[in-house]
């Protein structure tokens, strides 16, 4: 077996929330559980008793308690949890009401604004006045086209306590691509901002959000947040008003928490929006919240005592994961800004600054890191950081290992995959087990992952597809304006009858229990018929000095397929034909002859999504002669005019 990288501490063992779940779980139904492998069987063979324990173990606040915790667990999808519960998610995540702090918003200005749970409640009360007067009640949506700021998540909150469904976006990305997320979903009020700073640079987007509200007739009001000026000039926006007058100005109120069902809708969120029309996911305030606090308090580990932070928008699900944090009464830093501004240790800075114990960012954040030959540990002091969360895109073996060189040797490194479907994670990291290289740690507790091959079978030690065979509380309910649940079916249930077919290609290791995840399974490469994830390719990459970035995708080329690798070069290099001999052999000697690619080129940049993931499926259309939708799902669209140009060439 292979060494790991990590290996928690009896200490941390016994003081992990997750050893107190199991001590409950060992009590309440009888049993000898000692190990996360044990935990986990029991979780997915008991799936109902799992979730009846996590319900308890994280008190969800509610009125009326359920009458089961799920109704025919083989209807697939269709499920209905916990029926007869009566709750509402924003009082679970205002149970505390104290002088601690609940936000620290912190942006590239580097000014500091703080929030205590006590002032968080009297704000929420405030807002949630001024949206009932408004006439805003339970099933309706609000919606955010807003920065990572503490309004985003007072607005949200305000929202919730009422039982309206909530989305948002980024103020970062385009009024059209914003437009054609939250206009689907006919919202009566929408919250902006007068804009936004990135790289040292102010950004206005008034204008953006003037032309968003124009194009959303249900829209009865546009709150403005002023944040780059005090009182920007919002007369051409539609309905439009200052937050500061918008906000109530009655203290001491209390909230009136709308009790709801669990299977209430909560959030409405986007697919990414790359290969059609963003897909709008309805998600339940239950679901969500039972599984938000199982992955924080046992797969996180959070308590009260930390402060969380993660390199996110509002854009991207994982903000909605942090700000459930509240829940557990932990300190969420909020930063908006580019990661990397002024340089590369913005943020180890900051985590030294405000004591941030777990610090969440995304694979390339990480991978840039390295090949900036950037050491953390070797500038800052780093002694609150015991936690580093991972997700957006897989890590290689190398960039696991840089983290345990370069940032710090005693940390939890916590990579974590799932998605926006499911507002969570279908393999996570567990504090009690050890971390090897390349391996997010465990499929999470009571997600009945497998790997499929192409003829449907389970494997092991195999890279196949991800699938998930049983039912979980915050799959989506139901695709907006799907009434018949053609879409929603279609998606995940199509190609395995009753089983959820993720669309992830994995490995899932029958040695250590980890899963190693190679990329989206419709980017999978497949030349002569091989199967090949875009990761390994990318792993091989990111090795070399030369290379800053590279993307490959498939070519079908004389009844086959051919890999075609774009290479983003670094600062001071060019693409000559030693180094592509170099490329081809790091690929033939460390992947293997089927890794190699039949061209390769140098690209000036590569396309993300606004939640920096690599966008293999739009350079694949475009060299395969089909339409690329939705470039405004990029976070660079102007990047696939380059690879235009080489369909053209390539057709000559």
């Amino acid at each position: 077996m292979r060494q790991p990288l990590w290996i928690p501490s009896a200490g941390r063992k016994q003081n992990a929330n997750i050893t107190r779940f199991m001590d409950r779980v060992n009590h309440t139904h009888h049993l000898r559980i000692k190990t996360y492998s044990e935990l986990y069987d029991w979780s997915i063979n008991e799936i109902a008793d799992f979730w009846a324990m996590m319900w308890e173990f994280a008190d969800i606040k509610h009125s009326h308690t359920y009458d089961a915790v799920v109704e025919d667990i083989n209807q697939f999808p269709g499920a209905k949890w916990f029926p007869g519960a009566r709750l509402n998610f924003a009082e679970n995540l205002l149970r505390y009401r104290d002088d601690r702090v609940a936000f620290v918003f912190r942006g590239e200005t580097q000014v500091t604004k703080r929030m205590t749970y006590s002032e968080l409640y009297d704000t929420v009360a405030r807002l949630a006045k001024s949206l009932r007067e408004l006439g805003v009640t339970s099933g309706d949506r609000v919606v955010g086209y807003m920065p990572n700021m503490m309004e985003t998540a007072i607005a949200m909150l305000a929202a919730a306590s009422i039982g309206a469904a909530w989305s948002s976006c980024a103020t970062d990305i385009g009024p059209s691509a914003a437009l054609e997320r939250l206009g689907q979903v006919k919202p009566k009020v929408m919250f902006t901002a007068d804009g936004y700073f990135y790289k040292g640079k102010t950004f206005d987007t008034v204008q953006h959000a003037a032309e968003v509200a124009r194009g959303i007739p249900s829209l009865q009001k546009v709150v403005v947040v002023s944040y780059t000026r005090e009182r920007p000039e919002i007369q051409n926006v539609p309905n439009a008003v200052h937050w500061d007058d918008f906000l109530s100005k009655e203290k001491n109120l209390k909230i009136k928490f709308e009790q709801l069902p669990f299977d209430h809708p909560l959030y409405i969120m986007f697919s990414s929006g790359t290969t059609g029309k963003p897909k709008c996911l309805v998600q339940s305030a239950g679901g969500v919240l039972i599984n938000h606090l199982k992955e924080l308090l046992l797969h996180t580990d959070l308590k009260r005592d930390d402060h969380i932070m993660y390199i996110t928008s509002c854009s991207w699900m994982m903000w909605n994961w942090l700000i459930s944090s509240l829940a557990v009464g932990a300190a969420i830093v909020l930063y908006d800004g580019n990661p990397n501004y002024p340089d590369a240790g913005a943020m180890w800075k900051l985590i030294d600054e405000e004591k941030i114990s777990i610090f969440g960012c995304s694979a390339s954040y990480l991978l840039f890191l390295k090949k900036e030959n950037f050491s953390p540990r070797a500038n800052f002091d780093l002694s609150s950081l015991r936690e580093i969360s991972q997700t957006g895109s897989p890590l290689s073996v190398e960039g696991f290992e840089y983290v345990y060189s370069d940032i710090k040797s005693d940390l939890h490194f916590n990579s974590i995959s799932g998605g926006t479907d499911i507002n969570g994670c279908f393999a996570i990291g567990s504090p009690i087990q050890p971390v090897y290289a390349g391996e997010l740690q465990s499929p999470g507790l009571a997600m009945k992952i497998k790997a499929y091959d192409e003829k449907g079978a389970s494997v092991l030690d195999d890279q196949a597809e991800l699938v998930c065979e049983a039912p979980t509380p915050s799959m989506p309910l139901y695709f907006w304006d799907d009434a018949s649940g053609t879409k929603y079916r279609a998606a995940y249930f199509e190609v395995y009858p009753n089983v959820w077919r993720h669309g992830d290609y994995i490995l899932i290791h029958s040695d250590t229990g980890g899963v190693t995840f190679y990329g989206r399974s419709d980017a999978v490469l497949k030349p002569s018929g091989v199967r090949i994830g875009t990761a390994e390719i990318y792993a091989q990459m990111e090795k070399l000095p030369e290379i800053a970035d590279s993307l490959a995708v498939g070519q079908n080329y004389q009844d086959d397929q051919r890999v075609i690798l774009f290479v983003k070069l670094a600062a001071g290099f060019s693409l000559t034909d030693e180094l592509k001999d170099k490329i081809k052999k790091t690929l033939r000697e460390n992947a293997s002859p089927r890794h190699v690619p039949a061209l390769i080129f140098e690209t000036p940049d590569i396309p993300y999504t606004l939640n920096m993931k690599k966008v293999e499926s739009a350079v694949t259309n475009i060299l395969n002669g089909r339409a690329v939708s939705n470039k405004d799902a990029l976070i660079n669209p102007g990047s696939l005019d380059y690879y235009q140009q080489v369909a053209e060439q390539l057709k000559g």
